[in-house]
């Protein structure tokens, strides 16, 4: 831009107050030295708007101002208006001329300036979500425009937007779990560039009409495991792999698709990787990579080894997925083992959890950040073909919007009491303290029992016991009776206030056993087959029976209430965003506030009474991950 002022032949001589309709005059050179401050700031605001039109990022935006305001001032106009043309006035139609002809380019290490101007928001902001079509889960996501992606799975290649509907497929496409997930990149032609079924590296063409192939296999020892196309220097990246003995590297081409440089083995020879899955490129140049042998394996470009980050700092271990950095140089990574996504600095310093077990998802396995938009696209894993997507970088100087504003709002109307039916057994806690450690009173062994997976009271001192098998038994351990069509797996039984046991039976349907045992009633039949009861809670307060719900395909939970005459009032099955809470509901209980507790897979979830979602709790300390089993109230 000041290459371009330098060129222009007129100068601005005033501008109007209303800046929506200012109008560009002849000048006095002289008089335009005088005024120099007050006329080049009134300038630096009518290019704002002229920047922020042909710039159609707001960060682009952003950098140009910051750069003039500081630069600008600085230049003293000493030269003579003879070396200036007066003949000419500048208009608005010249000045957008000029601003057109500037190139923006988001290659090389420009997007690191922007990052003064960025700033992490406290929490990640969901977007949206959508299910993608054609595809059983979302292993790998591509970029070809901020609401186009290229979406995979093990055997399917899928343009989609942000409805989910396939725009187009790519037959010849190739990705399993052993060979690699992150299949498939896009260049700066808006050519998608992948793996296909041969192991060979083609080219799609921005009218998705031509595929020719860019990089022959012709080594089948060697086969190729991810790409990933250079921003920066127009180079492909490639990760490949041996069987045995199970090794990797990584080659990189340049633009006519001639190899250029391997990188296998670290500072001592070692060697670096083991099955890369998934490959990408810092702001600075590293090129980072998920390792499946549970590392994230940093270089720097010219493939001398930077770090490798192994494991959380509380020591649990990584099984690294799909990775992407941001406009402010983090390395984020899904974590397999606890289900979360972590973010690290550009030197494999953990930060944080930036999402933990999140909604809808439940197992994030795909990342995919945009530098324009600051959305974080991440795609789940297992066995879903949902993608959502999150904000968690805003500009310093955007003012706090609508929906944070609301957030703020409800998170204090959360902390305002209900009365909750049912709460008369708070007014017993003053009463009550924690012991420490606990006190064993007693132990017995259940005949008939190999593993007790659930427990169930009926009296103080004798209690219903399930594994495949369920039993009653007394503090002896004997058998008191035993039921026959029992399926069991989780918090299959409960007791009600009548000393009847309902419980789940082989045909998924529920049960009622009578207190004297000698009659079994349907209390609920099972008519939906997709869906199948999975625990029960029998609720004190409200004599309600919870029921945690569990359908296959595609995988998910939901918790469904029912009023004594065995009627539906109540299905629980997604947050405040509109995302699934459950995935595999295993045991569930009620809280002495209302609150409803389930054993989720991989997270304890808890809803209010009314269903509106509370918390999901994943492990200490957050993100550590958690396989919960019983829970009780």
């Amino acid at each position: 831009m000041l290459t371009k002022a330098q060129k222009m032949k007129a100068l601005i001589d005033k501008v109007k107050t209303d800046f929506m309709f200012n109008v560009f005059f002849d000048f006095n050179f002289r008089h335009r030295c005088l005024n120099q401050n007050i006329k080049m700031s009134r300038h630096i605001v009518s290019l704002q708007r002229y920047v922020d039109i042909y710039e159609q990022s707001a960060i682009s935006a952003v950098h140009f101002l910051s750069s003039i305001k500081t630069v600008l001032p600085q230049i003293h106009l000493t030269l003579h208006a003879s070396q200036f043309s007066m003949t000419e006035s500048l208009n608005k139609a010249d000045l957008m001329e000029s601003l057109s002809a500037i190139q923006i380019t988001e290659r090389g290490n420009r997007r690191e300036g922007n990052e003064c101007m960025l700033k992490l928001m406290s929490d990640p902001e969901f977007h949206q979500s959508l299910s993608v079509a054609g595809i059983d889960r979302c292993l790998h996501i591509s970029f070809l425009t901020a609401d186009r992606i290229w979406v995979s799975d093990k055997n399917n290649l899928i343009l989609t937007d942000t409805t989910g509907a396939p725009l187009h497929r790519v037959v010849d496409s190739f990705s399993d779990l052993y060979y690699g997930n992150g299949l498939h990149t896009m260049n700066s032609e808006s050519e998608l560039i992948y793996i296909d079924t041969s192991y060979n590296i083609n080219k799609l063409s921005k009218d998705m009409k031509t595929t020719t192939t860019f990089i022959e296999t012709t080594d089948f020892t060697w086969r190729p495991r991810c790409v990933y196309w250079s921003p920066s220097t127009g180079d492909l990246l490639v990760a490949i792999c041996k069987e045995k003995p199970m090794t990797g590297k990584v080659i990189r081409y340049n633009q006519s698709g001639q190899q250029t440089k391997i990188t296998q083995q670290d500072n001592t020879e070692l060697t670096l990787y083991s099955k890369p899955d998934y490959i990408t490129e810092n702001n600075n140049g590293n090129v980072v990579v998920s390792d499946w042998s549970s590392a994230v394996v940093v270089t720097e470009r010219g493939g001398r080894h930077r770090f490798s980050y192994r494991r959380h700092p509380s020591g649990l271990e990584l099984e690294p997925r799909g990775i992407c950095t941001d406009a402010l140089s983090h390395i984020l990574v899904c974590d397999g083992r606890t289900h979360t996504v972590q973010m690290l600095d550009k030197d494999g310093q953990f930060l944080s959890h930036l999402l933990v077990r999140p909604s809808g998802i439940f197992s994030p396995h795909s990342l995919s950040y945009h530098i324009n938009t600051h959305r974080l696209w991440v795609g789940s894993g297992s066995r879903y073909n949902k993608v959502c997507v999150y904000r968690y970088i805003t500009r310093q100087d955007t003012p706090t919007d609508l929906s944070t504003a609301t957030a703020d709002v409800m998170e204090s109307t959360n902390g305002i009491p209900t009365t909750e039916t049912g709460n008369q057994q708070q007014g017993n806690e003053c009463l009550l303290k924690l012991m420490s450690p606990p006190e064993l009173l007693h132990s017995l062994t259940v005949t008939g029992i190999s593993c007790p997976v659930h427990i169930s009271r009926v009296t103080s001192d004798r209690v219903w016991v399930s594994d495949i098998n369920i039993i009653l038994t007394n503090t002896t351990g004997v058998p008191l009776h035993r039921l026959n069509d029992f399926c069991g797996l989780y918090g299959l039984h409960t007791v009600n206030s009548e000393s009847e046991l309902i419980y789940i039976d082989r045909n998924y349907n529920i049960n009622k056993l009578s207190k004297d045992m000698n009659t079994t009633t349907t209390f609920l039949k099972r008519t939906d087959t997709t869906w199948e009861p999975q625990c029960v809670f029998w609720s004190p307060p409200t004599g309600d029976l919870l029921v945690g719900m569990y359908r296959k395909e595609p995988v998910t939970g939901k918790v469904t209430r029912y009023n004594q005459s065995g009627q539906l009032t109540q299905t629980i099955q997604y947050d405040n965003t509109g995302l699934k809470m459950y995935s595999v509901p295993q045991y569930i209980t009620e809280n002495n506030n209302g609150n409803v507790v389930v054993s989720d897979s991989g997270a304890i979830v808890v809803t209010e009474r009314g269903g509106r979602h509370r918390f999901t709790y994943t492990g200490h300390p957050t993100g550590s991950g958690l396989d919960p089993r019983g829970n009780l109230y």
